[in-house]
This record gives C-alpha cells, sequence and structure tokens, in this order.
C-alpha cells in the first residue's frame, strides 16, 4: 500500500465521520410524545360516536395524559378528581385525555356512570405502548405525565396521584 491510499483511506474517514456528527447536530430530536401525536385512537363510545380521532389534535398544547383501566381502582378513585381538575383549568387552555388500556365496552360503561368531561379514548396494546414510549417502563397504572406546548414530558407520576400537586406542576408549565 502507498502513502497516498493510506492518507485518501484516513481523510475519507475523516470526512465521513464529519458528515454523521453534522447531520446529528441538524437532526431533530424525536420526542416521546411523537407517537402519541402520530396516534389516531377510538374515542369511548359513552361520550363520543366511537370514532377514531387523531391525538395530533392536541400537539401545541399543554397536555396531561393519564392511562387507566376499569380494573384498576386507583385509577378508578381518581378519574372524577382529574374531572374535576381539568373543569377547573379549562381557562388556562390545559388539555386532558384518557387512554383506556380497557376494552370499549367496559371504558363506555365507566365514561356514563362516572360523567367524566374530558375525552377518553380506547387504548388497548397500543395504548399500553404509548404509556411505555413516554416512560412508563413498569407498565404500571394508573401512569400519568404533563406534557408541555413543545410535546415534551415535563413530568410523569406512576400510581395514584395528589391532585394537589398535580395541579401545581401543571400551573408550572410554560
Amino acid at each position: 500500500m502507498t502513502s497516498r491510499t493510506v492518507i485518501t483511506g484516513i481523510v475519507a474517514i475523516i470526512f465521513t465521520g464529519l458528515g454523521v456528527l453534522a447531520s446529528n447536530l441538524h437532526a431533530e430530536k424525536a420526542q416521546p410524545s411523537d407517537s402519541l401525536f402520530a396516534s389516531s385512537l377510538a374515542t369511548v363510545p359513552a361520550q363520543a360516536s366511537g370514532a377514531t380521532k387523531p391525538l395530533a389534535d392536541y400537539r401545541n398544547k399543554v397536555v396531561v395524559v393519564n392511562f387507566w383501566a376499569t380494573w384498576c381502582a386507583p385509577c378508578v378513585k381518581e378519574m372524577p378528581a382529574l374531572s374535576d381538575l381539568q373543569t377547573e383549568l379549562t381557562a388556562k387552555k390545559v388539555s386532558f385525555i384518557g387512554i383506556g388500556i380497557d376494552s370499549p365496552d367496559a371504558l363506555g360503561e365507566f365514561a356514563q356512570k362516572y360523567k367524566i368531561t374530558y375525552p377518553l379514548f380506547v387504548g388497548g396494546m397500543s395504548g399500553t405502548q404509548l404509556s411505555t414510549d413516554l416512560g412508563n417502563k413498569a407498565g404500571g397504572l394508573p401512569f400519568t405525565v404533563i406534557l408541555n406546548k413543545s410535546g415534551e414530558v415535563v413530568k410523569t407520576y406512576r400510581g395514584a396521584l395528589d391532585m394537589a400537586q398535580l395541579k401545581k406542576d401543571i400551573l408550572a408549565v410554560k
């Protein structure tokens, strides 16, 4: 091998590395919420027609996402309080959504019985994956996330919520 071939090879490696570095610096960093906003989920039949709605409608807003199930006692206990908090914070332009990890019928019966005021969606297995994407590595319920207007995860909560703390954390989001 000639020294010229070796130098050409080294220069090629350096420029390849610089190209990879430059592309990584300019690439838009994916947010954990990208999979959420790329999803469309069916609405709970008792609240709406059961039609599919794109969650991209919640992009560029402060969003509280609550993953829950009808068989989860802490979920059931906190949902009316979440509903009250959503009503209280409507003027602050905070959106609440619930993604149920349960059957459409069970979710619909629950929504009708408890008169939940924020939109509920049927998540199924894709809801479980969305929960994981947003930070719920343990897979437990309830799991709640606050997203800022840029779609960044600001805060996550695993287990039963302290509503006073949740409200304080929501109001701190810019």
